[in-house]
């Protein structure tokens, strides 16, 4: 296989390009301004994707892709024999499309594996520092690097399309999270049945399955209370028990009213709230990027992870930080305690004056 090709690609020789990204759901969120520009500047393409099967929501309603593949991650669980006959039917799946064009987005080494295999006239590949030698280069027709400054990682996936000579415009680097009418639907029944009844609302979500990156109950019990003078509340979480615990906290130290809608809502449901919504105030987790998706204000806090690099992308939002010599630092909290001191240094105040600002700025 050649590597390293310099010439830009002729798109119009290129029918069909499979993208992979074997992440989590906000990471594959973050590459569906990839489906759209490549879409816009070889609008013959038929584009797929291959992700993981618990992240397909992210981009199932995206209408620029034909066809989702997905690798279950349960399948190392199971026997040699299933595991076997899992990846041999999609290996059969992928080779029936005959993709000319492979667009790596992880550091993933099946991506490497399924673009040998599948052997496409062209495969691009970001040159991972962990990923030495000749053999992972050698795998992609074309590679690049990135800056060592922080750069949004939405920018980051876009280059792999600048390393084959494209040009992108702004207007091609927005997220996209299509929702159905079937999930609008839903969601305007359970606001019903919860009493709300409120047009502008805000949606806290006050935690992320990574608890590291997590507030204290005690702050947004204080932001909540200082919020319900403006409109009404709305709280979500996902279904695992630590994130409704703390919502359940939450709601003990409120004496604002609070629609408490935490585990109950499926990703499309949760996406379609968040489009009726006047703001998201959360942390950093994918609900933040599914609100800069649709264009909701969002207010977030930041400690352990980098906001340059995983901040709301391209919608009115306010960050919201504490200036600590150590951050970001990019570890499961201080001294690996999966409590994070710069998160819990920040007060109530700054977080509920963001919040203000935001909303009269829009």
């Amino acid at each position: 296989m050649k590597s390293y090709l310099k010439d830009p690609v002729d798109f119009v020789q290129l029918q069909r390009a499979l993208v992979v990204k074997f992440r989590h759901l906000g990471d594959v969120l973050l590459t569906s301004p990839v489906f759209s520009a490549l879409k816009y500047h070889a609008p013959h393409m038929t584009i797929d994707a291959l992700i993981y099967a618990d992240t397909e929501a992210m981009l199932r309603e995206h209408s620029d892709i034909e066809q989702i593949h997905t690798v279950d991650r349960t399948w190392k669980l199971q026997s040699w024999r299933d595991r076997y006959q899992h990846e041999r039917k999609l290996m059969a799946e992928l080779r029936s499309n005959h993709y000319d064009l492979i667009i790596n987005l992880t550091e993933n080494n099946r991506a490497a594996w399924l673009t040998r295999l599948l052997k496409p006239k062209v495969s691009v590949s970001q040159a991972y520092p962990h990923r030495k030698g000749h053999w992972w280069r050698r795998s992609f027709t074309h590679i690049y690097h990135i800056s060592p400054n922080p750069r949004h990682t939405v920018e980051v996936h876009l280059d792999a399309l600048r390393r084959l000579g494209m040009k992108i415009e702004p207007e091609q680097k927005k997220l996209h999270l299509g929702i159905s009418n079937t999930a609008r639907e839903s969601i305007r029944k359970k606001c019903e049945e919860s009493g709300l009844v409120d047009d502008k609302f805000f949606v806290i979500h006050p935690a992320s399955r990574w608890m590291f990156k997590n507030w204290n109950a005690a702050g947004f019990a204080q932001l909540i209370d200082a919020l319900s003078e403006t409109g009404s509340i709305v709280i979500t979480s996902g279904p695992a028990q630590a994130e409704q615990d703390l919502v359940n906290s939450i709601v003990r130290k409120t004496n604002g009213t609070i629609i408490n809608l935490a585990g109950q809502l499926d990703l499309y449901e949760f996406a379609a709230l968040l489009e009726m919504s006047s703001c998201f105030v959360g942390v950093d987790s994918v609900p933040m990027h599914m609100a800069a998706a649709l264009s909701v204000p969002a207010v977030v806090l930041f400690g352990p992870s980098n906001e340059y690099l995983w901040g709301p992308w391209m919608c009115d939002h306010r960050i919201v930080t504490e200036t600590v010599s150590c951050r970001p630092c990019g570890l499961d909290g201080c001294g690996n305690s999966k409590i994070s001191d710069c998160l819990q240094m920040i007060s109530p105040q700054k977080v509920i004056t963001a919040v203000q600002e935001l909303l009269s700025s829009t």
